[in-house]
């Protein structure tokens, strides 16, 4: 943990100036205001607009996917465990109600339902975000349709409880939340009711649960430690209190949290995605509970993820677990596996424990983390397909390739949905005064500053070309300051100009710079970022593995390309022209191509290679 996150956590800064979701309050528990507020706060889903551009194709496409769902095959496997009429085709895959699934080779009916949750999560995030009636439509028409579906019977003889409860809980949610459906908080307390009797005493770990009686070893794959962050949310949202009392249940504090808050790295071993979602439920604790411990936890636990987990992309947990530092598996994996990074699900999941970090410490590190993650992971995923294939790893083998997971209806189909929903309220913050500008997507982003409405609209390439301009709208001249993200790459070169004027050269990497005057219609910023190339290992272990990454972006050699190169001829890589995608390397035995992740399609290719001084 560095000095100054320590004297953050010593001295207790209050965090105020922005309140966290108000929940419109339709049962008879008054809705909550957590104890803790973050000095950032996230913008709504329909105060950001994405503009054309990668992120906007990817978002659209999954909108119109998961809106076009059969709503009959979603809830074939709830309508079956209550023994209720279930017409419509089977969903295939994990989501079936099936009983021949055996965790040795067949995954048919492993987890039935176990995705609905989050699809509902991720259409309402999208009404919210496009205002877009028929998703609106299907949002209501889902969650008045799974509620006769309910009933305890649904958990009997079921592998994961909690996992699909947890789902269940976040989509009913946010149905309500986001999707303006004002029955989901009554829908949500008859599915605790259902699921409370099936979910453990308290938040087992994994190891724990292989010691508890269980008929096959997929009983012992539940994370009930992931279910406080979606109760806490439920509690603030005005579901109940029981639902505050459930979160504090299920916090994972003696064998997880108080060990990671004691600076004890104990990632190694555990199953990644699963264990970096708990964190969330970590800063949840600490904004509910005003426990610094949880928040010590997470800052802990992300330090740990970042340093001695992550791979030169920012994914993390070959083989879906974490770890030994110092052992050279990161660097072994390369030859080992092809299951590098659980790319939906784990993009979600640092999206999220990046936000609520960054929301309370303005570190706006977490916002380069963030930004690696989807540059290298998530942005270039394969679309899902029509009968419910989806890309589940990324690949980061010495001879790698895209390809999408043999199962349909994967956890990573549930996750995709939301965390491409997700884009915009990761893109700008605001403190009440001031407006944070933490991704560089082309983008709008609407703020209201009391009666003052200023629209920040930003044109960009990056990261393949190193600027960005964003353009103000303003009815009225107003005095505020604009917090623009500097990377910890960026180099002594970048500067930030406003109308063409240079105002600052060389801002501090690292941080947030300020730029404070009164803005007044048409006023237009430009940010040039010193972008250069560095070499980054695999490991300590294997220092000659290594990748090279361009400002956020790493570059994948397109092979065939030379089993050996030397670092000088590694680090003179550069773009066939500027802001293309397509990249070019030589060495004395010819020419090698390299791409970002998000531009390879079918190619085989490789992310780290063999460098010689």
């Amino acid at each position: 943990m560095t000095q100054s996150r320590r004297r953050f956590l010593k001295t207790g800064v209050a965090l105020g100036l922005a309140s966290l979701t108000r929940s419109r309050g339709l049962l008879a528990d008054a809705p909550q205001d957590a104890a803790v507020t973050p000095r950032l706060s996230q913008f709504g889903y329909g105060d950001v607009t994405l503009l054309e551009g990668p992120l906007r194709e990817q978002f659209d496409t999954n909108h119109a996917f998961y809106l076009g769902l059969n709503e009959d095959s979603l809830l074939k496997p709830f309508r079956q465990r209550a023994g209720m009429p279930a017409p419509g085709e089977d969903m295939g895959g994990w989501y079936d109600n099936a009983t021949d699934f055996d965790p040795r080779g067949n995954f048919h009916g492993f987890v039935p339902g176990h995705s609905f949750g989050q699809y509902l999560s991720g259409l309402s995030r999208d009404y919210a975000a496009t205002g877009s009636k028929p998703t609106r439509a299907k949002v209501e028409r889902l969650v008045k349709a799974f509620a006769p579906t309910i009933t305890s019977k649904f958990y009997d003889d079921y592998r994961l409880p909690a996992y699909t409860f947890d789902k269940i809980n976040c989509g009913l949610i946010d149905a309500y939340e986001f999707g303006g459906e004002s029955s989901a908080l009554a829908v949500l307390n008859a599915a605790t009711d259902a699921a409370l009797p099936h979910l453990p005493k308290r938040a087992y770990s994994r190891a724990a649960q292989y010691e508890l009686p269980h008929k096959d070893e997929a009983y012992c794959w539940d994370e009930p430690y992931t279910l406080p962050e979606n109760l806490f949310l439920a509690w603030q949202r005005g579901a109940g209190s029981r639902f505050r009392d459930l979160g504090v249940r299920f916090l994972a504090d003696d064998w997880y949290f108080n060990l990671l808050a004691d600076g004890k790295n104990v990632l190694p071993g555990k199953h990644a995605y699963s264990h970096v979602n708990a964190m969330s439920s970590a800063m949840q604790a600490y904004l509910v509970l005003s426990s610094e411990n949880h928040l010590r936890a997470a800052i802990n636990g992300f330090e740990f993820l970042r340093t001695t987990q992550s791979f030169a992309s920012g994914g993390w947990g070959p083989d879906e677990l974490f770890r030994k530092p110092g052992s050279g598996e990161m660097g072994e994996s390369l030859t080992k596996t092809h299951a590098s990074f659980e790319t939906p699900c784990g993009s979600y999941a640092h999206f999220k424990i990046t936000r609520y970090l960054l929301s309370v410490t303005q570190d706006s590190r977490y916002g380069d983390s963030m930004e690696r993650v989807l540059y290298n992971t998530i942005l270039g995923a394969k679309p899902i397909q029509k009968d419910g294939h989806g890309f589940y790893y990324s690949d980061y083998n010495n001879d790698a390739k895209k390809f999408y997971h043999p199962d349909k209806w994967t956890c990573c189909s549930g996750t995709f949905s939301q965390i491409t929903a997700d884009y915009g309220i990761s893109a700008y913050f605001n403190d009440g005064e001031s407006i944070y500008v933490n991704l560089y997507v082309p983008s709008r982003v609407t703020w209201m500053r009391g009666a003052d409405k200023t629209v920040l609209t930003q044109t960009t390439n990056y990261p393949h070309e190193p600027r960005t301009q964003i353009e103000l709208t303003a009815v009225n001249p107003d005095t505020f300051p604009i917090y623009l993200r500097i990377p910890a790459w960026a180099g002594p070169r970048t500067s930030i100009a406003v109308n063409g004027k240079r105002v600052l050269h060389g801002p501090e990497p690292g941080r947030f710079a300020r730029i404070k005057r009164t803005w007044k219609k048409g006023d237009r910023i430009e940010v040039e970022f010193d972008m250069t190339t560095t070499l980054e290992a695999v490991d300590p272990q294997h220092p000659n593995l290594v990748a090279p990454v361009h400002g956020p972006l790493a570059l994948y050699s397109i092979l065939p390309a030379p089993a050996t190169v030397s670092r000088k001829e590694l680090l003179a890589v550069s773009q066939v022209a500027a802001g293309s995608t397509d990249w070019r390397g030589e060495t004395a035995t010819g020419k090698f191509a390299l791409k970002p992740f998000a531009a390879i399609h079918d190619e085989h290719y490789r992310l780290y290679m063999n460098a010689q001084a």
